[in-house]
């Protein structure tokens, strides 16, 4: 039986498994990710299984993490690096900015950094200050990392193993709010390339593109449409760098008019790359400027209020009634 149905945390769960039965050299680092298991149960039982050599609790100390990290792929290694949440990055965004993202390039390719640094990231769990954020923006920017995001657990597990075989540095945006959404799990069955975006709702009136905790929100409202006779398509984008533009230009073609939704600000978000690159491609093809939901420009809210920034069913059908509206 190799079809499970999991949470998306226990998918990655078992895919970090997978890999270190695969690969000695994998390795695993992170704060309380190994007696505890991590914060959000993630890493739970690999301490006991793989030990403290391979399962390694750190400090709370961010640069540390990635900057050991380096030194260990440097070395053969492939580690795995949790950031406990995404605001807690930006201790290490210098390293991974100026160091992991430049070193292969540095030494003429040389030197691989195999490195994985996982966040946990978007808001939707009431979560503190710097506990919701969503910076995916900031590493897609930077030439020399890939930024993926599973939106579902077959993606999640598949996802994972494939971001360690990499030897580039990989961003692994781990929606958080979806941890425990269930799906089933191919153990088998590789799903398609780690940048490939996948088209995971046909229609034919109008796309909407997504990744991560926004692919389930986008999926809700082509529900939603479809009962007032509006044929929508959903494209889960799962890569952020490199961007399969060539899957999202496919599909507007068919549909003629794009709307791109994230949680991150829409201010310089991945949807206004996408909009500027549709727009470039299909310029004679679309009958509706290329729109974009995410949330505002402004510092992520108290928990109280996150339901009034964090893009919705609303908003998403609000901006597909807008675009057909043209």
């Amino acid at each position: 039986m190799t079809v499970q149905k999991l949470p998306i945390a226990k998918a990655i769960n078992e895919s970090l498994r997978k890999a270190m039965e695969t690969d000695p050299k994998v390795l695993i680092m992170g704060e309380d990710v190994g007696k505890l298991g991590g914060v959000f149960r993630v890493t739970d039982g690999l301490f006991k299984d793989f030990g403290e050599d391979r399962v390694i609790d750190t400090p709370l100390a961010e640069s540390g993490i990635v900057g050991t990290a380096i030194g260990l792929a440097l070395r053969g290694y492939r580690p795995v690096v949790e950031i406990q949440f995404d605001g807690f990055v930006f201790p290490a965004y210098d390293q991974i900015v100026t160091q992991l993202a430049k070193m292969h390039a540095r030494a003429l390719g040389k030197i691989k950094l195999p490195v994985v640094v996982r966040i946990p990231y978007g808001g939707g769990i009431g979560a503190v200050e710097h506990h919701s954020e969503s910076p995916e923006a900031l590493f897609a920017h930077v030439a020399g990392l890939k930024v993926v995001s599973p939106s579902n657990a077959s993606d999640a597990y598949w996802m994972m193993q494939q971001a360690i075989e990499s030897d580039d540095p990989v961003i692994f945006f781990e929606p958080k709010r979806r941890y425990w959404d269930k799906g089933e799990v191919d153990t088998e069955a590789i799903p398609g390339p780690l940048h490939q975006a996948r088209t995971v709702r046909d229609g034919s009136d109008l796309t909407l593109v997504a990744y991560g905790p926004m692919v389930k929100v986008c999926l809700e409202a082509a529900a939603a449409a479809q009962e007032e006779g509006k044929s929508i398509e959903v494209v889960d984008l799962r890569s952020m760098s490199p961007i399969d533009f060539d899957a999202v230009q496919a599909s507007v073609e068919r549909t003629r008019r794009l709307v791109v939704v994230h949680e991150a600000p829409v201010f310089y978000g991945a949807g206004a790359e996408i909009a500027a690159r549709i727009t470039e491609r299909c310029f004679y093809h679309l009958e509706a400027p290329v729109l974009r939901v995410g949330g505002y420009h402004a510092p992520y809210p108290p928990a109280r209020l996150e339901e009034e920034y964090l893009p919705g069913l609303d908003r998403v059908l609000d901006a597909v009634d807008r675009s057909l509206a043209y």
